[in-house]
C-alpha cells in the first residue's frame, strides 16, 4: 500500500510539472490573469472572464470541487447537483485510475488539502486535454475547469439559447424522443446513433431515441415516413431525462 502510495506521489508530481510548464504558456497566450471577473454558466458550459474594457470566452469541462470548509474534493462526475453534462467526461479518470489502482482517482470524494484541486486538475488535464485550466473560488468553494477551446460572445449566445427548461433538471440540452419511451417501463430503446453522458454533437446533430414499437413501424416502411412518425409521435426532452431513460431501458 505504501508503495502504491509513492508511486502514485511520483506520477501526481510528474503531471503537476508538466501543466505548470503548459499553464504559463496558455496564461501569456490568452493574457487570462487580466480580467478582474468571471462567471461561468453551468447550463451552456461556458465560462467569461471579463474587465470593463474586454472579456473572452470559453467551452470547459468541469473536473470537480474543493471545499475550504471540510478540505474535501469531490469529482464532478459525483455531484449530483451539477447540471453540466461533460462532466460524465471525467469518468475517463476513473477509468485511468483503476487500471493504476490509483484511489483519489477512482473515489468520488475525500479529503484532501491545499494542493488537491489543482494536482487532480493536472491529471484530468493530461488525461482528456484542453487549451488550459482555470480555478474559480466562490465562499468556500473551489470550482476547478479544463477550457477545451475559446469561442466568441455570439457562439456563447447561440450555446445559451438552444438549451430547454427542464421542469426536473433545469436548463440544458434538448433530446427528442418517442412518446412511447418514459422513465417507469422498459420499451426498447433505439438511437439515431449510439450516445453517451457529456457526448460533443455536431450543430446539426441532436440525441434522437425510439421504442421497439416505434422501430418495427420504422422498418416497415424502410426509414421514417409520415405514419410512422405519427405512430412515434415526437416528443421534446432535456438531456438528463433522455439518458434517464436510456439506462432504464438497457439494465438488466
Amino acid at each position: 500500500m505504501i508503495f502504491k502510495s509513492l508511486k502514485y506521489q511520483k506520477y501526481a508530481d510528474k503531471i503537476c510539472k508538466k501543466l505548470t510548464d503548459f499553464q504559463e504558456n496558455f496564461r501569456n497566450e490568452y493574457d487570462i490573469d487580466n480580467y478582474a471577473n468571471w462567471f461561468y454558466n453551468q447550463s451552456s458550459e461556458t465560462l467569461r472572464l471579463y474587465s470593463d474594457d474586454k472579456d473572452i470566452y470559453f467551452k470547459y469541462i468541469p473536473v470537480g470541487t474543493f471545499s475550504q470548509n471540510t478540505n474535501t474534493w469531490m469529482w464532478s462526475w459525483a455531484n449530483e447537483d451539477s447540471v453540466e453534462p461533460k462532466k460524465f467526461r471525467t469518468l475517463k479518470v476513473k477509468e485511468f485510475g483503476k487500471k493504476k489502482n490509483y484511489s483519489n482517482l477512482i473515489n468520488a470524494h475525500f479529503d484532501g488539502d491545499k494542493y488537491t484541486g489543482w494536482e487532480l486538475t493536472s491529471i484530468a488535464f493530461d488525461i482528456i486535454g484542453g487549451i488550459g485550466t482555470y480555478r474559480v473560488i466562490s465562499d468556500h468553494l473551489e470550482k476547478y475547469f479544463l477550457l477545451t477551446e475559446q469561442i466568441t460572445k455570439r457562439e456563447a449566445e447561440k450555446i445559451e439559447s438552444d438549451l430547454i427548461e427542464c421542469s426536473i433538471h433545469g436548463k440544458i440540452r434538448k433530446a427528442f424522443i418517442c412518446q412511447h419511451l418514459n422513465a417507469e417501463t422498459k420499451v426498447g430503446f433505439e438511437e439515431a446513433f449510439d450516445s453517451y453522458r457529456g457526448m460533443e454533437l455536431d450543430e446539426e446533430n441532436d440525441f434522437q431515441a425510439w421504442c421497439a414499437e416505434c422501430e418495427k413501424e420504422r422498418l416497415k416502411t424502410d426509414g421514417w415516413n409520415d405514419e410512422s412518425m405519427e405512430f412515434a409521435k415526437i416528443k421534446l426532452v432535456c438531456e438528463r431525462c433522455y439518458f434517464e431513460i436510456k439506462e432504464l431501458n438497457q439494465t438488466g
